[in-house]
This record gives C-alpha cells, sequence and structure tokens, in this order.
C-alpha cells in the first residue's frame, strides 16, 4: 500500500506543467545507429558528460526540425520512433519534447526535464534530416564527433624498436602508443587486428597497414621481461601503462571512434593485458613521401590511373574534391558529404584518414560539371568511385556546394628545419633553413638568386603558413636570427609539388654573388589567395574577325600589341586584320587578387589614359596544331577591377580616379571585345587550324590557390576571311594527369614540352 506522501508525490508529479530546461550552452546532439548517412540516426543529447537518449512521446516533425538545424542540416524530412535506429543505452535524458519551431536548439524546448521520464529505450526518437547543410556549418572534424572519453583520447604514435627504423625520419613501423588524459599508454595486443592497425595507420597519415614479424617482436619481448635492468617487468603490471582492448572495425576516423577499454571491466582488481605483450604496427606510406624506385613511365601511368584530385589547398593533403569521369574533371557536392567518404578519398590518394570534410566550397569553388552528389561510402571501398552515389546534376547543387577534404599526413620533420626570422609577424621574414654542413646541422639563410614565388609557395607549404603572398628578394629590413645569417642554400629551384626547401634542386657548394645580409630570400605566406578563372564559354561566343585601319591603332601599336611587320608598314595607310574577343576573368578564390606593387609603382599610359598595376597581367596566343608559336599578343593589364559581382556581394575595385586595383572574391573583370589591345593579331597567319591560347597571370607576379587552371586553350579554324573557335576549356579540365608540377605548367604554356 502507498503512503499518502508517496501518493501526493506522484499526483503533483502528473500535474506539473512542462519545464523549459535552463542550460549555460546549447546541449551537443548526434545520430547514431546502423548505417553510414550522417543525417538520420536515433537522437542523442549530451548532458552532465554522458550521452542519453530522447523518448518518442509528443515528438513529431516541428521537434525533429529543432534537432536538424541544430545538426548542422537545412530542415528535417521526418522522424522515427519506437527505437527504429536500435535501442540506446544509459539514461533517456528527455520526455514530452514539445517545441515551437523557432527554437536554436532542443534545449530551448519544454519537457518534463532532464532525466525525468517513464519510458524504456524501446521508446527511442530517430530523425531523418535533409541531407542539404546549412551555409553556416562549414565542416564535420574529428574531434567534433568524439563523445567525452573520445576527447581524452588524444593522439597516437609509433615508437620504433627496430634499428633500421629508429634511423630513419618517418617512423612506419613500431609499438602504438596512444595519449589518454595528457599520459602516452601503450596497447595491449590481444585480440589485436588489421582493422586495429588500419585506424591507426591512417591517424598517423598512411593509407595502408603491413603485417609485422610478430614473432620477433614477441622474442624482443620476452628478452626484455627477463633483463633485471629493464623497468618494463615492473610498468606492465600497473594499470595506468596500458590502453586494455581496442576494438576497430576499419572504417573509422580516429580510434576514439572505435570500442577502446582502458583498464578491465572489474578496475584495479584486475590487471590489464595478462600475459599480453604491446600492439606493434607497420604502415605503408604514400608514394608522396616514400617514393619508391620505379621504371621509367610507371610514375606517369600511376597519375593516369588515379582519377580523384585535390585543387587549392594550402597545405599537403588538403583541397578541393575532383574526380575524373567521361575524360572531364568535375567537382563532388557536399549533400551527404561525411569523414567516411572523405577518408576513402584521403586514402586513395596516399594520405591517412580524413581528420575534416568540408561543405560549401571552403576551400573554393570547382569550373565544369559536378560529377557526383550524396556519396554513400561505408568505409571498406578502395577508391570513391566504388562507393554508392547519384549524379550532381539531379538534386540542384551548385558549386557553391562543392565538398572538400583535409587529410592526415605523416609527419616527416621538414616543420622543423626551417624558420622564419625578423618580420612584423609570424608570417613573414627572412628564411632561414637548416641543412648539414661538413657533417654539422646547422641553421642560416637562403641567397635570393633566382628566388621566386614557386620557391616562397615552397617554403610557406614547409612552414604550415598556407600560401606564398610574396617572394622578397631584398630583406634588408629584416633582421635574422644573429649566428645563422650566413648563407647555406643556393641555387633553389622547385618545380612545386616538393614538401620542402631540402627537396628543391640547389646548388652544391654554396655560390651566392651577393652574399648574406639584404640579399637573404625573405617570404610573406598567408592562409588563403585568390584564384583567377577565365570563362571560356564566352571567348568561344565572341570570336570575329575585323580588318582595322592602322589609323586607329597608334595607341596599340605604342603599347606593343600588333606583330613586328607593323613597324615596317606605311602608317597610317593599310589595315591589320585582328582576332579580337572578349574575356571576362572570374576570381573563385577564397582572397582579392591584388597588384604586387602598391600605387607608387603603377604606370602611367598616357595613349589610354589610365595606370597599369601589373606589367603583363596575360598572354593571348595562337600556336599550331604541334604547339609553336603563329601569333602572339602581349597585353598588359589595362587596369584590375570589378566589373559585375553576384547579387549580395558589393564592388570594391575601380579603375577611375586612380582608384584601388583589383578583383573580388566572387566577382569577375570583363574586357571586352572592342577595347584596345582585346585581341590577336593575325595580319601574317595563313588559312588553316590552330590553337588559340589564353594565359592569365603568366609569370606568377600574384599568388594564386591554383594556378593549373590559368590556361584556356580553343581549337581554331581560319579560311582567310572567317574565323571559328569551338572546344574552348580552361588548361586542366581534361587532363588525365591527376597533379603537374608549377614548373610542368609553364612548360606547357611556353610549348617547350
Amino acid at each position: 500500500m502507498w503512503s499518502l506522501s508517496a501518493a501526493l508525490s506522484l499526483l503533483l508529479l502528473l500535474q506539473a506543467p512542462p519545464c523549459r530546461l535552463q542550460s549555460l550552452s546549447p546541449v551537443k546532439l548526434r545520430l547514431v545507429g546502423p548505417g553510414s548517412k550522417p543525417e538520420e540516426g536515433r537522437l542523442e543529447v549530451l548532458y552532465q558528460g554522458q550521452w542519453g537518449t530522447v523518448c518518442d512521446d509528443d515528438f513529431a516533425l516541428r521537434e525533429a526540425t529543432v534537432a536538424c538545424r541544430q545538426l548542422g542540416f537545412e530542415t528535417a524530412l521526418t522522424w522515427a520512433h519506437s527505437a527504429k535506429y536500435g535501442q540506446g543505452e544509459g539514461p533517456i535524458w528527455l520526455d514530452n519534447v514539445r517545441c515551437m519551431g523557432t527554437e536554436s536548439s532542443l534545449d530551448q524546448c519544454t519537457s518534463n526535464g532532464w532525466g525525468v521520464s517513464d519510458c524504456s529505450h524501446s521508446e527511442d526518437i530517430g530523425v531523418v534530416c535533409h541531407p542539404q547543410r546549412q551555409r553556416g556549418y562549414l565542416s564535420e572534424r574529428v574531434s567534433n564527433a568524439l563523445g567525452p572519453q573520445g576527447r581524452r583520447l588524444e593522439e597516437v604514435r609509433l615508437k620504433p624498436i627496430l634499428a633500421s627504423a629508429k634511423r630513419h625520419s618517418l617512423v612506419t613501423e613500431g609499438v602504438v602508443e596512444v595519449k589518454y588524459e595528457g599520459h602516452w599508454r601503450q596497447v595491449c595486443d590481444q585480440d589485436w587486428t588489421r582493422n586495429n592497425s588500419k585506424v591507426v595507420c591512417g591517424m598517423l597519415g598512411f593509407p595502408s597497414e603491413a603485417p609485422v614479424d610478430s614473432l620477433y617482436y614477441r622474442k624482443v619481448w620476452n628478452l626484455k621481461m627477463k633483463d633485471p635492468k629493464s623497468r618494463l617487468k615492473s610498468l606492465t603490471q600497473k594499470n595506468s601503462f596500458w590502453i586494455h582492448r581496442v576494438n576497430c572495425l576499419g572504417t573509422e576516423p580516429h580510434m576514439a571512434n572505435c570500442q577502446v577499454q582502458v583498464a578491465p571491466a572489474q578496475g584495479k582488481l584486475r590487471p590489464a593485458c595478462p600475459g599480453g605483450m604491446h600492439a606493434v604496427v607497420s604502415c605503408v606510406a604514400g608514394p608522396r613521401f616514400h617514393p619508391a624506385k620505379a621504371k621509367p613511365g610507371h610514375k606517369e601511368s600511376r597519375a593516369e590511373e588515379l582519377k580523384v584530385r585535390l585543387r587549392s589547398g594550402a597545405q599537403v593533403g588538403e583541397g578541393r574534391v575532383e574526380v575524373l569521369m567521361n575524360h572531364q574533371w568535375g567537382t563532388v557536392c557536399d549533400h551527404g558529404w561525411n569523414l567516411v567518404s572523405a577518408s576513402i578519398v584521403c586514402r586513395q590518394l596516399g594520405f591517412g584518414s580524413a581528420r575534416e570534410a568540408l561543405f560549401g566550397a571552403q576551400l573554393g569553388q570547382g569550373l565544369g560539371p559536378i560529377h557526383l552528389s550524396e556519396v554513400r561510402c561505408r568505409g571498406y571501398e578502395q577508391t570513391l568511385s566504388d562507393c554508392p552515389s547519384l549524379e550532381g546534376s539531379q538534386n540542384g547543387c551548385q558549386h557553391e556546394n562543392d565538398a572538400a577534404v583535409r587529410c592526415n599526413v605523416p609527419d616527416m620533420g621538414f616543420q622543423n628545419q626551417v624558420r622564419l626570422a625578423g618580420g612584423r609577424g609570424p608570417e613573414e621574414g627572412v628564411v632561414e633553413v637548416q641543412v648539414e654542413v661538413n657533417g654539422v646541422r646547422r641553421w642560416g639563410a637562403v641567397c635570393s638568386d633566382h628566388w621566386g614565388l614557386t620557391e616562397a609557395m615552397v617554403a610557406c607549404r614547409q612552414l604550415g603558413l598556407g600560401f606564398a603572398n610574396h617572394a622578397i628578394k631584398d630583406t634588408w629590413y629584416w633582421q635574422g636570427t644573429p649566428g645563422a645569417t650566413d648563407v647555406v642554400m643556393s641555387g633553389v629551384h622547385c618545380s612545386g609539388p616538393e614538401l620542402a626547401l631540402q627537396q628543391c634542386q640547389r646548388h652544391g657548394p654554396v655560390h651566392c654573388p651577393h652574399g648574406s645580409g639584404r640579399f637573404a630570400a625573405g617570404v610573406s605566406c598567408t592562409d588563403s589567395a585568390p584564384d583567377l578563372v577565365m570563362n571560356a564559354q564566352l571567348v568561344q561566343e565572341t570570336a570575329y574577325l575585323e580588318d582595322r585601319p592602322l589609323s586607329q591603332l597608334y595607341c596599340a601599336h605604342e603599347e606593343n600589341c600588333l606583330s613586328q611587320s607593323a613597324d615596317s608598314m606605311d602608317w597610317p595607310y593599310g589595315h591589320r586584320r585582328l582576332l579580337r574577343f572578349s574575356s571576362q576573368i572570374y576570381n573563385l578564390g577564397r582572397a582579392d587578387f591584388r597588384p604586387k606593387t602598391g600605387r607608387h609603382s603603377w604606370i602611367w599610359h598616357q595613349c589610354h589614359r589610365h595606370y597599369h598595376s601589373i606589367e603583363v597581367f596575360t598572354h593571348y596566343d595562337l600556336l599550331t596544331l604541334n604547339g609553336s608559336k603563329v601569333a602572339e599578343g602581349h597585353k598588359a593589364s589595362f587596369c584590375l577591377e570589378d566589373t559585375n559581382c553576384p547579387t549580395g556581394l558589393q564592388k570594391r575595385y575601380a579603375c577611375a580616379n586612380f582608384g584601388e586595383q583589383g578583383v573580388t572574391v566572387g566577382c569577375w573583370d570583363t574586357y571586352r571585345h572592342d577595347i584596345d589591345c582585346q585581341w590577336v593579331d593575325i595580319t601574317d597567319v595563313g588559312p588553316g587550324n590552330y590553337i588559340f591560347q589564353v594565359v592569365v597571370n603568366p609569370q606568377y607576379e600574384v599568388a594564386e590557390s591554383d594556378f593549373s587552371n590559368n590556361m584556356m586553350r580553343c581549337r581554331c579554324k581560319y579560311d582567310g576571311h572567317r574565323v571559328w573557335l569551338h572546344n574552348c576549356h580552361t588548361g586542366d579540365s581534361y587532363r588525365a594527369n591527376a597533379e603537374l608540377s608549377l614548373e610542368q605548367e609553364q612548360r606547357l604554356r611556353n610549348n617547350l614540352i
């Protein structure tokens, strides 16, 4: 029989109005359950450091919409009652949740209160969100996906045992050590699997794992356990030395996503890892970090096999994802994009697992088709093409939805071999490198002879500071580190993809006629850069021929916009035949395109009455089919300005009245077909089939995040009276190679291949 007080308490509880939960910051939500779709699953709430579920009583579409928006999705499609996504564990934190639909987080809705519920886990609610991400939801990171215990698993490393492994700067084999709550522990090898090894290798930047000689390592372990001088035996008797069990599927981007048992179930009453030893892992480095000696042509064939590439990334192993389909490169839509699919891309490219899957063109917008959307990798696939997906055109994706990744890459130790000194901030200064001189490692300066943007790009990448803003040859105003002012590296020539200056070509004995001091090489780095791309379709649509009288070409002649044969003509009588066209140059990057020099260095052109901020902004060329130039238009920049911007973006640059010059992110600069020098002089060219080529920023005067799309080419047919341009495309749209060096790009543009 219930007491009177108990009955009164129950009556008060039943009559109590729903309460609004009070918290200083929004609670965290997650969706869990079978399958890898990030937008659906059992709804769980993190409260007081513990994950719990939500009861399905009174839960409907309005409540599901609030939850989905809090999770970063646009809206909810539906909800699922009766534990459709499996029964959860732990507390049932919320019951009778009722929302208005305008709340920004689930804890702003009314409910019975934290932990007040009469439900069982058979009533756990699930939700299905629309896969479209909100504009402000930028990425899915490993750190965001971890629970409270997962966050205590901070890092993983390999401790080399073999003498040969200790000699290499890149450790690929050794004992697994996990940093747990600030202390390094070793992992018990009992029930250790190759799937566990795959996850560890992925975290360390390696695409795959290899078998280890477990008998040899067991022999070494037993010898150490018997050695009276070794502390290993006493250490292994402490549970704080071990991570007791790890069980991974092999698809996880981080060990903390695996089932990790830190200590035995009965705690201190049972020793951890009885009779076992530490787990040993062997990883296989990607070709970029461990180049094998290949047969001639092997590297090229491998590049052709890769049907995926990264573009516009500031660091190695990051960038916008592009795939090769139907002989054309295109992007991947971010609908359904997650860490599992991103990890497949990373491993396919020779990196480790993904540490971040980015949405909303965070690393710049691509061009051309959007090939894939709703990519659904399970984590076991070898390549992205093995994963189920939809065509990008099927669900209204735009290039503002382009997906990107940041991959785990191996620590080669290069970042510790370069530094900047004397700058106004950490992102600029004199470049100082550590090299071996007469068997001794020492710091010194780099000679600025031949120092250019390509070398500066490698230096900034090695420093982990992104792109190079400027390559500086005259650094008299920056003081280097005392004792490190001597030149230790000269004749540096990088091709582009190197990971460190030490990998670039350079002089054997140092030879720097200018010496150190004011002529030491310097850089200014930035984490974002512009990306200029020519509108190929507009060039194709606007091309035509004009026979222009010499009397109207004096200004153009003064600016070297005509072929050399114009010099010997009887001015002002006669005419020149011009191939004219309009050009539209977009800035698809993440920073404004600005001239290299300030206004004080701009050149006034009296004839056209405007300032040129860049000496050579574009090259216009007509080539034979085998690549020889038959006509060229050497075009200086008239001015750089925002001719047009999309709705919602304000123009920032204009040439009038000595205004600031540049091209804003998202805007474009248009040169109409009817302005001077917007042509190629083909007066001396006979009828035939040609290649018409335009190169933007040809001398790399201004840094960009991606130089591979600066070249545009068209097929050109000229019959002596009319001209046709067709198949116009940016330079890398149809290329089979996943990646070319900057040096190869330059040679391609100058027809030196």
